[in-house]
């Protein structure tokens, strides 16, 4: 079975890198995943491939079902998740088409599901450093290599959608230094810390939000997100290439210490 695996966004619906799949239904305690998860093989890898939306986009940021993917995931052995998700940008110099590796997130979401633990035991996870560094550090090293525009380093404010920003919390984000501005990052990170697999987001600028351009155009967005999806497909498996058998993070330990 699969120990990697790729989680799509906006626009990134198939892997078609893929050779040999197969379609795998997974029942969960939390209902459906967002879609049937693809499995198949890239240079003598099985890889495994979940549309965040589903192929058609049927389900927007606040109705993806994040626990059942992460537990459909988890449930299949998988051990590492690289995740691509499209993002507004809140900084002059992050341009349309530029990727950022984040490091940060702050969650501005309301009534999502953030925890695997809701019964007789409870979970403070650690998310002070929310991403897993040695996934990191291979994507950052791939996208230098492949000579992409990418930034090492991000916040991302995840907020509830499915509207967009007002300008006025658009300019507050940017007061506070952020980063990026998207929709799915949480709690989908964060219920991959509980399941101790390895996370690691790679965020698409499509977008400079409301603060620049007083309305975002969905027109302009899809044709942003139609080259980011090309671009993210080279990184996603430049990445995957170069990875080691081996974790050498504390991702998989992520429960120690974190039970009640």
């Amino acid at each position: 079975m699969p120990e990697i695996a790729i989680i799509g966004g906006s626009g990134l619906y198939s892997a078609e890198e893929l050779k040999n799949i197969e379609e795998v239904k997974v029942h969960t305690p939390y209902g459906k995943p967002s879609d049937n998860i693809i499995i198949g093989t890239f240079n003598g890898m099985k890889i495994a491939f979940l549309s965040r939306h589903g192929r058609g986009h049927q389900y927007p940021a606040h109705l993806v079902n994040y626990r059942a993917n992460i537990w459909a995931l988890k449930e299949l052995g998988i051990k590492r998740i690289l995740a691509a998700s499209s993002c507004g940008s809140l900084k002059e110099e992050l341009k349309p088409g530029d990727i950022v590796l984040l490091d940060q997130f702050i969650d501005r979401t309301a009534g999502r599901s953030s925890s695997f633990y809701e019964g007789s035991k409870t979970c403070h996870i650690s998310v002070a450093e929310p991403f897993c560094p040695q996934l990191r550090s291979l994507i950052i090293a791939a996208g230098q290599k492949l000579n992409l525009p990418i930034k090492p380093a991000g916040t991302y404010i995840c907020i509830q959608g499915p509207r967009f920003s007002t300008k006025a919390e658009s300019n507050l984000f940017r007061k506070w230094g952020v980063d990026v501005v998207g929709m799915t990052l949480v709690p989908e990170a964060v219920l991959a810390r509980e399941a101790e697999i390895c996370y690691s987001n790679i965020s698409l600028v499509t977008d400079y939000d409301c603060w620049k351009d007083s309305h975002v155009s969905i027109q302009e967005i899809l044709k942003t997100m139609s080259a980011n999806v090309e671009n993210a497909r080279k990184l996603l498996f430049s990445a995957i290439e170069a990875l080691p058998a081996e974790r050498s993070c504390e991702c998989s330990t992520a429960l120690k210490d974190a039970l009640l």
